[in-house]
């Protein structure tokens, strides 16, 4: 059976060893996700297959005439083409037989009674008829169509970032290829697009190999999951839920080396403050083993994973208001009368198709356009930070501490507890060695990641994020959805990930209508209910029943020690609430004092479990009180 089969593939780029001496197999049918936190390689890797760069050694085996399409982050065109043109372009005979023929059709369409090109017409159909190639001309067109592209004469250079990358799908998707490489396919896309090219993608017969950072989409395409991590890569037969479940033991084994690398190197450092001297040939053994093992606790330690709390300015009652909001641009009307009031707490995503005003809804809130109409106020207290899609100008020869300390030296992770900012650039995924680095020299999704973190180091309250999920690896993504639930102020957030939304909002505003329209559910629900509309059930008149009065209960009342129960037990709520803050802030402080912090986790508990049996209570005495 045709297939590639990948050896010895190694790229190193300055001083940086991305990864070394990788091999894998890709066959007919079978869809590689690729995963990894940002920096690890993903899209060098795929660079390096499409024959875009060069590796540093690879061995490449795969039959003649092995074709491969490539999808990248940005794609290029020549931007005088037309959207069709565009798709059409290649040395493919099938794409030059739908170039003959849409030409051939535009010059029939000036003059229609040319003998000359109705012959010439005829003639190429001919041509499409015995190529099979009316397949790829409807193939494309449905493509753009169902990625929300209608303008096919339309010049490429008149197309937003996004639509580009919906061409360059479209035409991934139509080229005949025995592999099919896609960077960040899902980019750009509603929930609506995303679920026609999942269906489109499992019903091709090629090979495939993927970097996308929504798990859904990842979860029901992948046949495999190859992830970059420590220099090499690990393949994983299966979807990304088998891969989650193999991870999980391979992380359970890993952390029991670890602790006994730690004890090891305990071990070595007390004999190394003794004083040891390297005079004898064992002596100088063991000083160069204790160098070996402290270089691999660092490494390790090094790969800790983002974890965050985050003190932030206190909301007043008063947060942001919108009174009959309109907008227009020009005749164009994107939404119109829409009232909103933020509460503590709220969690928001805004959905809706492309180009419905979703952006400019965020831009509305965080008060950088004005309203057509409308007005919109906001509290003293507010503090907004606002996540852009496209990020501010950075300044490339400046280091990455440089651009966080611009911000602060430091942060309050929580009530008492101050972070440096060299402490906050590693619970960001970016390693004590690397924060020398220039922002030039940092990937796409690093420079996201690094912009993310200084945002959140002014310490908002209330967080407005527009697709905050392009262009982080999942690993950063799982853990900015850990923050985002424990945030104390208001989201609001636009994405296309369904994973994301489903964990972040509780409430949705929807574009699209002309309308803003809200929504009270995850999204999943909405979808749900947007697809199935619920069907009319014909109302059947029912027998009126005579019921026999029911004899009243007398209420229940608390009894004495009921009531003096009651009347104290918000007081103890509030101690174990207490209590447990003050054990958490301890064990963020503990670092690897692993007896500390294994007594502290036994006392939460055990606080926790008391916690929930006061509020059990609470609840049942409440009930009887208000009764």
């Amino acid at each position: 059976m045709s297939h590639l089969n990948i050896t010895n593939l190694t790229k190193t780029v300055g001083a940086k060893t991305l990864f070394k001496n990788v091999e894998f197999s890709l066959y007919p049918g079978e869809r590689a996700g690729l995963i990894g936190v940002n920096g690890t390689g993903k899209s060098t890797l795929m660079s390096i297959l499409a024959g875009d760069m060069e590796a540093d050694s690879i061995s490449m085996d795969h039959p003649k005439k092995y074709q491969i399409t490539y999808l990248k982050q940005e794609p290029e065109f020549d931007e005088s083409l037309t959207v069709l043109e565009t798709v059409f372009s290649g040395d493919s005979p099938i794409l030059a037989l739908n170039r003959s023929y849409e030409q051939a059709l535009k010059n029939m369409m000036v003059d229609s009674s040319s003998t000359q090109l109705q012959d010439e017409l005829m003639k190429i159909q001919e041509g499409m008829e015995r190529e099979n190639a009316w397949d790829i001309n409807a193939l494309a067109k449905t493509a753009l169509t169902k990625l929300g592209i209608d303008m096919f004469d339309s010049p490429v250079g008149n197309l937003s970032g996004g639509q580009k990358k919906r061409v360059a799908l479209a035409k991934a998707l139509i080229e005949p290829a025995d592999l099919i490489l896609l960077d960040e396919p899902t980019n750009h896309l509603d929930a609506v697009s995303t679920e026609w090219l999942q269906e489109t993608l499992l019903r091709m017969g090629s090979a495939m190999l993927f970097v996308t950072h929504d798990r859904y989409f990842l979860d029901a395409v992948s046949t495999h999951i190859f992830e970059l991590a420590d220099q090499t890569m690990y393949t994983h037969k299966g979807n990304y839920g088998d891969y989650l479940e193999n991870k999980a033991i391979r992380d359970e084994m890993a952390a029991s080396s670890q602790q006994k690398l730690e004890n090891r190197f305990r071990s070595e450092l007390k004999w190394i403050r003794r004083g040891a001297k390297a005079r004898s040939t064992k002596q100088k053994a063991r000083i160069q083993r204790f160098e070996e093992i402290k270089e691999n606790v660092q490494k390790e330690n090094d790969n800790t994973s983002l974890e965050l709390s985050m003190q932030s300015q206190r909301l007043g009652k008063k947060i942001i208001e919108g009174e009959n909001l309109s907008m227009a641009f020009g005749d164009k009307v994107i939404f119109r009368n829409f009232d909103f009031l933020l509460q503590g707490g709220d969690r928001i995503g805004i959905v809706g198709p492309n180009g419905a005003g979703k952006s400019t809804l965020l831009k509305i809130v965080a008060g950088e356009y004005e309203p057509t109409e409308g007005k919109i106020e906001y509290g003293s207290t507010v503090k907004i930070a606002h996540f852009t899609q496209h990020l501010p100008e950075m300044d490339e020869s400046q280091r990455m501490i440089e651009y966080i300390q611009e911000i602060s030296s430091d942060y309050e992770a929580a009530k008492g507890v101050r972070l440096s900012a060299t402490q906050m650039l590693e619970r960001f995924l970016f390693p004590s060695n690397a924060h020398g680095t220039q922002i030039g020299k940092l990937s796409g999704g690093e420079r996201k990641r690094l912009y993310l973190l200084k945002l959140l180091m002014e310490q908002p309250n209330i967080l407005l994020l527009d697709e905050p999920t392009n262009d982080l690896d999942i690993q950063t993504l799982s853990v900015l959805e850990d923050f985002l639930e424990n945030f104390p102020g208001v989201v609001i957030t636009i994405s296309h990930d369904r994973f994301f939304l489903d964990r972040i909002a509780r409430k949705l505003w929807t574009t699209g209508t002309g309308e803003i329209l809200e929504y009270q559910g995850l999204y999943s629900d909405f979808i749900k209910e947007k697809a199935e509309p619920a069907a009319e059930v014909p109302e059947i008149a029912e027998p009126v029943k005579q019921e026999t009065p029911k004899k009243q209960q007398p209420k229940k009342k608390l009894t004495f020690n009921e009531q003096r129960e009651y009347n104290g037990i918000l007081d103890e709520i509030a101690e174990l609430e207490a209590k447990i803050e003050s054990c958490e802030e301890e064990m963020a402080t503990a670092g690897a004092d692993f007896e500390k912090l294994n007594r502290l986790t036994l006392e939460v508990d055990e606080l926790t479990a008391k916690y929930d049996e006061k509020i059990e209570r609470w609840t049942y005495l409440q009930e009887i009180a208000e009764s």
